[in-house]
């Protein structure tokens, strides 16, 4: 039988094609053990920062022995804090982390449904991720005219983040991170930026895709979180791990009273 060569090698080359975008969109597994049961998560392709920086610090170890130090049922489940490895029982945590920080990778396709895996932090202009603190979401099942308020803290969200990042509000940000230790002067500071923000309608509004409302009004999660926090992975077994976890008994601070521990997280 004759065979025609310029066919075969086109076939040739377009599987090693297939394969190798089959391979490059491989996700890697981590597995994440709790005294609570085990969560297994697949890490983003589409947040590499994230991912390799998440990879790094489980090669380290960095999390075994941590705690979810922030618990909040129907919302998270947030750990990392380096300080909680050996904390007191009732010491207040959450405000620990490394000396660098994460550029933000917000994703319009990746959203807080139930399971995802998302980074915490502090306010800042350019809505860096912490280093180490991340947080797993439980959140609940949601109607639309629960979407549409969530829609709008969203935009509430992005209009202070434009906000205080305009040249003439330069002052302002200054004095509230200033003032972060003087609450009634923090009050009044933020009382100003949120009546700017009410008033800022110079950016594009976001609006929830219908496919996400879908996930949102079945799986739930968290929506009003969304483009504010970066997700870099979800869970794909062990969903029941994060209901039970946020079960538990805190105290006033969200600390669980009974410790709930990160016993190993380890790549798959």
């Amino acid at each position: 039988m004759k065979v025609n060569l310029p066919i075969v090698l086109i076939l040739l080359i377009g599987l090693l094609f297939f394969s190798y975008n089959l391979k490059s969109e491989e996700r890697t597994k981590v597995e994440m053990t709790t005294n609570y049961g085990t969560m297994v998560f697949e890490l983003y392709n589409e947040t590499p920062l994230h991912r390799d920086n998440f990879i790094k610090l489980i090669n380290d170890k960095a999390y075994d022995s941590l705690l979810f130090h922030r618990v909040i049922e129907h919302f998270m489940i947030q750990g990392g804090d380096p300080d909680s490895r050996n904390a007191q029982s009732g010491k207040v945590l959450g405000e620990g982390d490394l000396e660098y920080s994460i550029a933000a990778e917000f994703r319009a396709d990746l959203f807080h449904r139930k399971g995802a895996l998302s980074t915490a932090r502090e306010e800042t202009l350019d809505r860096v991720s912490s280093a180490m603190q991340f947080f797993v979401v439980q959140g609940k099942v949601f109607n639309d005219s629960l979407l549409d308020v969530a829609e709008s803290r969203i935009n509430n969200m992005l209009a202070r983040h434009y906000v205080l990042n305009l040249p003439e509000n330069a002052l302002l940000w200054k004095a509230l991170k200033k003032a972060e230790e003087d609450e009634k002067r923090y009050n009044i500071l933020n009382d100003s930026i949120n009546a700017l923000t009410e008033k800022f309608t110079d950016f594009e509004a976001y609006k929830i895709p219908l496919a996400h409302r879908e996930v949102y009004k079945t799986i739930g999660g968290t929506p009003h979180l969304d483009q504010n926090y970066t997700v870099f992975g979800q869970v794909i077994e062990g969903l029941d791990v994060i209901d039970s976890i946020a079960k538990v008994k805190t105290d006033k601070w969200n600390r669980p009273i009974v410790d709930v521990r990160l016993l190993s997280v380890r790549l798959k």
